[in-house]
């Protein structure tokens, strides 16, 4: 299929692309298209215009200030994923971004128009609440900061204002975290039936900090509260492990597509979250 008609405009720098966002209403901005184009292929997006903002260079950097890694929203996913930098500061991005899609797609997907997508299935997304991650958003009334706990409203809506454009994302970062991701998906590449990204911090053995979110088992990515917090203050060990991931499942309410039903759904957030904690004992 092809898209319905749209007008293109590549602006040369932030200001000039959000005054076009914010001229038209319909208008829509273009990262990497990777997620935007099929929907306008299919007719369910139908801006006016996109506004590219794929070569503006102030959205490129990838770099660490004191304790916090930054990246902008253009940075492709696969330079991301292959960054010394980010292997070093947060393994976890490294580990989610690697179930996204096939490399083609991390090829030319951006870090931050996977969060502006809002996928509810989205690797990102899960992986950026679970860091308490923060997101640099710029509009017409300047700059403002979003947790990303905070960004995520419904499939595919966000808290991002209509003028509004995600520039940056900033990820604490924590030496000593220990991290795991897994997520079941039908085939290689596929949407994740369900899937849990995990960050942990331990004292002397001890769980002292735990920070679980679970993609693809409702509407938007969400933190597991209730596996979090039957593992504070317990030695990470096959019963806590097993402890956690029913507490994870027990607490999810999926929907029920064609994909899977909520049963499906929580056996894969169960076995996801065992998975995912497992790499996090070992190391």
């Amino acid at each position: 299929m092809k898209p319905p008609p749209f007008d293109y405009a590549r602006p040369e720098t932030l200001g000039e692309a959000v005054r076009l966002l914010a001229s038209d209403e319909d208008a829509k901005v273009l990262a990497g298209g990777q997620s935007l184009l099929p929907m306008m292929n299919f007719r369910l997006a139908r801006p006016s215009i996109l506004v590219d903002i794929g070569r503006l260079p102030e959205l490129t950097e990838l770099r660490r200030e004191d304790d916090v890694l930054i990246i902008g929203a253009g940075v492709r996913q696969r330079a991301a994923e292959t960054s010394q930098l980010v292997r070093q500061t947060c393994p976890l991005l490294g580990r989610a971004l690697r179930h996204v899609g096939h490399h083609q797609i991390r090829s030319r997907g951006t870090v931050g128009g996977s969060l502006a997508h809002a996928d509810p299935a989205a690797e990102l997304c899960a992986s950026a609440c679970a860091l308490d991650a923060d997101v640099v958003v710029t509009g017409v009334g300047g700059r403002r900061t979003i947790a990303a706990t905070d960004l995520f409203l419904a499939p595919y809506e966000t808290s991002l204002a209509a003028d509004e454009i995600l520039t940056e994302v900033r990820v604490p970062i924590r030496e000593t975290a220990r991290c795991g991701f897994a997520e079941i998906t039908r085939r290689s590449g596929d949407f994740a039936i369900a899937g849990v990204a995990a960050a942990l911090e331990f004292d002397d053995g001890t769980v002292t900090r735990a920070r679980l979110a679970g993609l693809g088992i409702g509407g938007t990515v969400r933190r597991l509260a209730e596996a979090e917090e039957s593992l504070r203050g317990r030695a990470l060990t096959a019963e806590s492990i097993n402890a956690a991931a029913r507490a994870a499942a027990d607490s999810a309410s999926p929907p029920d597509d064609l994909h899977a039903d909520p049963a499906t759904r929580r056996a894969a957030l169960q076995a996801a979250a065992q998975r995912a904690l497992e790499q996090v004992a070992h190391g």
